[in-house]
Parts: C-alpha cells; sequence; structure tokens
C-alpha cells in the first residue's frame, strides 16, 4: 500500500519466482553453496515492492527478475508470474471517494508474467476469469451432426463464458497500467458488439481486436469455456416459455482456445 497523506492506493499481488540454472551439485552431492533459499526469495520480495513502491505488477515483476539474475551466478532463466487482485474505491455520501476506502472487484483478476534470461525478456500480462455474458446476438447451427448428436441448433442462446486472455508485449517499455486497460476495454466491447456465430468465432474476432487495436501486443491467447444457462421448461406448470428464466449447470463443457499473432 502507498501512502500519499490523506489518499492511499492499494495494490494486493500474489508472486511466484521459478528459477532455472546449474544447481546440478545441490541434488547430486547435497551441496548448497549456490542455493539461495526460497525464505530469502520470499523476502526479497517484500522488500523490493517496499523499497521501490511499485503498484504494477509487470514492473515489479522486471525489477525482481533483474535483481535475481544479478545475484545469482549460476541462475539462467528466472519466471516471475503476478497476479493482482483488484480494489476500487468506495464513494462516500454521493461526495467521490474518501481517499482510504476500497471494495474488492472481482472475480476477475489481473496477471503478469516475466521471463528473463541474461539475454533476453519476454513480458506478457492478462485478465483471469473475467465472467462475460450477452443474452441476444448468439448462435450456434450448421455443425456436424451423427448418431451421437443430441444437441439442437439455435438461433438464438445465452453465451456464457469465464474468459482468461494472456497477451505478450512486444517490449517491456510499455505503460502497462493504461494498456492493460485498453486490451480489456476491447474484448469486452468486441464481445459485447460481436454477432456471434459460435464461441470459436466471437473468440477469434476477440483476439484479432485487440491485436488491431493495441500496437504493443505481439499476441494474445484466449481461453473461454462454454458456460451453460439451460432454459427452464415452465410447461410444465402451465406456464408459457418464453426463454425468460434459465438455471445454470455444472454438466460437462466445452473450452474453447485460440492463439491471435500479428
Amino acid at each position: 500500500m502507498a501512502r500519499h497523506g490523506d489518499r492511499h492506493d492499494v495494490s494486493d499481488l500474489t508472486v511466484d519466482v521459478r528459477f532455472q540454472g546449474a544447481y546440478d551439485e545441490s541434488y547430486t552431492a547435497g551441496d548448497n553453496r549456490n542455493v539461495l533459499p526460497t525464505d530469502t526469495i520470499k523476502n526479497t520480495i517484500y522488500a523490493l515492492a517496499a523499497g521501490t513502491g511499485i503498484v504494477e505488477p509487470e514492473a515489479l515483476g522486471l525489477v525482481l527478475a533483474r535483481h535475481f539474475l544479478e545475484g545469482n551466478p549460476r541462475l539462467d532463466e528466472v519466471w516471475v508470474d503476478l497476479t493482482a487482485k483488484p480494489w476500487v474505491r468506495l464513494q462516500v455520501n454521493g461526495d467521490g471517494d474518501d481517499g482510504y476506502s476500497f471494495m474488492g472487484r472481482g472475480p476477475d483478476l489481473r496477471s503478469a508474467t516475466v521471463m528473463a534470461t541474461r539475454t533476453a525478456i519476454t513480458l506478457s500480462a492478462g485478465v483471469v476469469d473475467l465472467l462475460i455474458l450477452k443474452t441476444s446476438r448468439s448462435s450456434f447451427t450448421g455443425f456436424k451432426k451423427d448418431a451421437f448428436t443430441t444437441l439442437a441448433e439455435t438461433n438464438d442462446r445465452l453465451l456464457a463464458t469465464s474468459l482468461t486472455a494472456t497477451w505478450q508485449y512486444a517490449t517491456p517499455e510499455v505503460e502497462f497500467g493504461p494498456v492493460w486497460q485498453r486490451v480489456r476495454q476491447t474484448l469486452l466491447q468486441t464481445f459485447a458488439a460481436h454477432e456471434s456465430a459460435s464461441v470459436q468465432h466471437t473468440i477469434h474476432a476477440m483476439g484479432e481486436a485487440v491485436i488491431a487495436a493495441t500496437p504493443d501486443v505481439v499476441s494474445i491467447h484466449l481461453a473461454m469455456p462454454n458456460k451453460h444457462y439451460l432454459p427452464v421448461d415452465l410447461s410444465r406448470f402451465g406456464l408459457a416459455n418464453r426463454n425468460e428464466v434459465f438455471v445454470p449447470t455444472d454438466e460437462p463443457h466445452g473450452l474453447i482456445e485460440a492463439t491471435i499473432t500479428r
């Protein structure tokens, strides 16, 4: 948390660090001279987060990766995975926020991954478990059928999913917050506006829109499970079926994925 007088900023991050390098003797001979304890890694994350005041997950990941490479000669490659839980400011009596009251937003999370070697850095960001739903302009017809097909074609269905998207930046020199917001907004706007013939159709349109709108992004991977909301048969109660009452199901469902590159 950053305190700026009577206005505070909250950053809620989960950080995972993975090392890969020339540590054979610690496995084969029990020689730990070059092994940095995981407890030290934990303390390093705390100290650098406090010392730098960084709130963007991508930026903190870059600082950590460079620090670990500089201080550990046996280290060939370091991965820093970061997940940010979003908090939004609470409004007070309709007069704006008070500077230090927040509410957790979700369930979607912001993610970032820094993969660094001594010669290169790959930086990715993303959004995890973003629940989205459209109640019209979604169909699924003309699909292949065989002896085991029971699914009926439909020109008007609910399309619901929990989107996880991960995109790779062309360079670490990115305005992380604004670009992340732009990508997320492009995904949502495209999902809402697209005349969907299938989840595959929409997922491709969403990826293409991000690539077109964001020069900093060189590729994006999207995963969209098909969450089913089935209409309740109200005719059993003598009522008309107007497709207004639905029930979510935990039955097996499809997972649609795609990668769009520049």
